[in-house]
This record gives structure tokens, C-alpha cells and sequence, in this order.
């Protein structure tokens, strides 16, 4: 019996995953639509108009000062949606849904999924491709994928 493959499509805004069935791998099947609304965000939509404030140590009183924030919120939340798909792929390769996947997305979005999948997931990754074709049809991407694979 030939292996379930999935294929993941993706940018920073949004990740599609698609299937192929062992008896029609002519045909992808998009099964899973990742967006990350904050990608096309402005920054002061994602951030609060104050700063943090923090005071003295126990008991202290008196004016506290600001703290600027530890991380850009642009790229917590891109953290974050890479997070959510890699859990998403690891969740799904532990449960046999699939043993091969390829990976399709510009060269820092692939780095990032690397980092937050886990071993047995990254060793599932059988091809990635460096290009970014997420806003594609599903056509298109099953064209684009087939040609760039054989």
C-alpha cells in the first residue's frame, strides 16, 4: 500500500495543508486552512498604547518606569502561527495520518517550521521547496507541486 503524503503550503499569512490518497494521486484534497490575520495587521493594531509598568521591588512604593516590549508583536504572532502548524503536523504524524510531507514556502518560513516541529515530524519531511506559491489556487498549487517534484 502506497503512503499518504501531505504537502504544506505556506507563508507567513497563511498555511494550507493538502493530502494524496494512494489511489488517486493525481487529485490533492486541501484538508487544513491556517491564517495568521496579524501578517497583514498594522503594527498599532497588535500593540496597546501603554507600555507595562512596573514598580519597586516588595513593598516599595513610588513611580514605576516602562518597559518596552521583550518581542516585536509582528513576530509573536508569526511564533505563534508557526507554533499552532507545527503542532498541527506533529499531532497528525504521530497519529500515522500521513509518513511523507513536503514542504513548499520561502526559505524563513521553512526555518521557522523546522524549529517548531518535533523529531519524528522532521524526519517525515521527504522534499522542500523554497518558493512561495500560498496565494495560488488549488489547482495551480497541485500543477505547480506535481511539476516541481518530478
Amino acid at each position: 500500500m502506497q503512503a499518504h503524503t501531505w504537502i504544506l503550503v505556506a507563508d507567513g499569512a497563511r498555511a494550507r495543508i493538502f493530502e494524496t490518497n494512494p489511489q488517486d494521486t493525481e487529485h490533492f484534497t486541501e484538508i487544513r486552512d491556517f491564517s495568521n490575520p496579524a501578517a497583514k495587521s498594522h503594527a498599532s493594531d497588535l500593540e496597546t498604547d501603554k507600555l507595562d509598568r512596573f514598580y519597586g521591588g516588595k513593598g516599595q512604593a513610588g513611580p514605576g518606569h516602562s518597559a518596552e516590549a521583550r518581542e516585536d508583536p509582528f513576530e509573536h504572532a508569526a511564533r505563534v502561527f508557526t507554533h499552532d502548524v507545527g503542532a498541527f503536523l506533529d499531532r497528525a504524524c504521530a497519529e500515522h495520518r500521513y509518513e511523507k510531507l513536503y514542504v513548499v514556502a520561502p526559505s524563513k518560513f521553512i526555518g521557522a517550521i523546522r524549529k517548531s516541529m518535533d523529531k519524528r515530524t522532521q524526519a517525515s519531511v521527504d522534499k522542500e521547496i523554497i518558493k512561495d506559491i500560498s496565494g495560488l489556487s488549488e489547482p495551480e498549487i497541485e500543477n505547480y507541486v506535481k511539476s516541481a517534484l518530478h
